[in-house]
């Protein structure tokens, strides 16, 4: 099993890497599918169903699908020419992707939100049709965003498409109990196996411009947010605050005022500020969505301002740490919200982060699984319950007290010798199973929770 670094963090637009993110890409994709048909079409259409359908507004899934039609990609997405782009798509009701000439599309008509039952493969679904001149469907496929901005067809997703087929890898781990068992006849640490294995896809250079990179997006996604103010867009009139308590943090610290437990704050604050901005569809890095996108770049930043010894040369290794974790979540449950809750995407970011932050504190491979272990286990069972479908409440405020969760359970496995009753491999399944049985009221469906236990607007 390999998943690479640059899969488990991706630089993208907000605000969610499955419902915003995948359905462009997805998008993106069945361009290159009618580029590679025989025949031209004249038009194009779209359905979303379950989890996208039902919160697709508040994630921007429409828009996205737009514009992913108009030829637009997460990863050098601009704003200003997507709004421009949207207001054309709208006014001529036609779409110009490259290679394909101008393709009808009247997002009133052409785009249908489908209520009824999910699609069969996934809770994530949507069908993408090319059209004839007399409307007719030609060609028509179907596709599943299934967490982080991961996409697949039907087909894939059908016949296991997602095991990678590329050359083997030095250290292909398929749970934490094979990665332990690696680390100890090898005598690497995570990181180290972890980085053995991008190297024989990749040069030394990718790798590490990568995740320089990486990590140049996801702080400046804190200093944005750390510096705007304002109300999020969506209509709950959610107001920035994060802005606001860095500024008293800041005041508090040069009066000599903060307590002790103030470090808490702080470390929210940061994941504050990357989720602002992610609710306000600015550039962020899934780790491993959008959704938990500030508690891994939160958990870094308090390392490196708060903790004596902090090296930035050393945020490669975090991030190699976190990404092996996020990837055995992934390859044995889940890292989507619509198919396991929020336990899967800020209970995943936590165990990642917690992983990282363990790593480069000095942490052994076995104090490492157990802090991510730790951090999981502790967001068992948590719903992902959207108010209006929105990445703001109580997403927010769920990635700073996750990122508080993922320090802490770095700190207990620091103080172990790396032994603990709970495999991470068991927690894993168990949040696997947990959120099997969950009700989809809980999946990000806004159709229970706080999505309907506090006004809607």
């Amino acid at each position: 099993m390999f998943l690479s670094v640059f899969e488990m963090f991706k630089v993208g637009v907000g605000p969610s890497s499955s419902h915003t993110m995948g359905p462009m890409v997805a998008a993106a994709r069945f361009l290159d599918h009618l580029r590679a048909q025989p025949f031209g079409v004249a038009g194009v259409s779209a359905s979303l169903h379950g989890s996208l359908a039902f919160t697709g507004v508040g994630h921007a899934t429409d828009r996205a699908v737009m514009l992913g039609l108009a030829g637009f990609l997460p990863d050098t997405y601009d704003l200003d020419k997507a709004e421009a782009e949207l207001r054309r798509i709208h006014a001529q009701k036609t779409v110009t992707p490259e290679g394909l000439g101008d393709l009808a599309f009247d997002p009133k008509d052409d785009l249908l939100f489908d209520f009824g039952p999910p699609l069969p493969g996934h809770a994530n679904g949507l069908i993408l049709n090319g059209r004839d001149a007399q409307g007719d469907i030609v060609v028509s496929e179907t596709y599943y965003s299934v967490g982080g901005g991961f996409v697949m067809t039907a087909d894939e997703l059908a016949s296991g498409a997602n095991t990678d087929d590329g050359p083997a890898v030095p250290y292909a781990f398929h749970s934490a109990a094979e990665m332990l068992e690696m680390a100890s006849g090898s005598g690497k640490s995570i990181a180290e196996m972890k980085r053995a294995n991008e190297l024989s896809r990749m040069g030394v250079s990718a790798l590490e411009d990568g995740l320089d990179r990486l990590w140049q997006v996801m702080n400046d996604c804190i200093e944005r947010g750390l510096e705007r103010d304002g109300i999020l867009p969506g209509g709950l009139s959610v107001k920035r605050r994060a802005k606001g308590i860095h500024e008293a943090l800041e005041a508090e610290r040069g009066m000599n005022l903060s307590a002790p437990h103030t470090i808490n704050d702080w470390i929210s604050v940061y994941a504050m500020a990357v989720n602002e901005e992610n609710a306000a569809g600015g550039q962020v890095v899934t780790a491993p969505t959008n959704g938990a996108a500030g508690v891994v770049p939160a958990t870094i930043r308090y390392w490196l301002d708060h903790v004596p010894g902090a090296a930035p040369s050393r945020v490669r290794e975090f991030l190699l740490t976190a990404a092996a974790i996020g990837g055995l979540v992934k390859h044995n449950a889940s890292i989507s919200g619509a198919e396991c809750g929020c336990q899967a995407e800020v209970g995943s970011a936590a165990a990642m982060a917690a992983a990282g932050l363990c790593a480069v504190m000095g942490g052994t491979p076995e104090q490492v699984e157990n802090a991510a272990e730790i951090a999981l286990e502790h967001h068992l069972g948590m719903t992902c319950d959207p108010v209006k479908g929105l990445v703001q409440v109580p997403c927010i405020e769920r990635n700073g007290l996750g990122a508080i969760k993922a320090v802490s359970a770095a700190s207990l496995a620091l103080r172990g010798d790396g032994t603990h009753f709970v495999p991470l491999d068991a927690a894993i399944e168990t949040m696997r199973q947990t959120g099997e049985d969950m009700s989809e009221k809980y999946k990000e469906t806004a159709l229970g929770g706080l999505a309907v236990n506090i006004p809607n607007c």
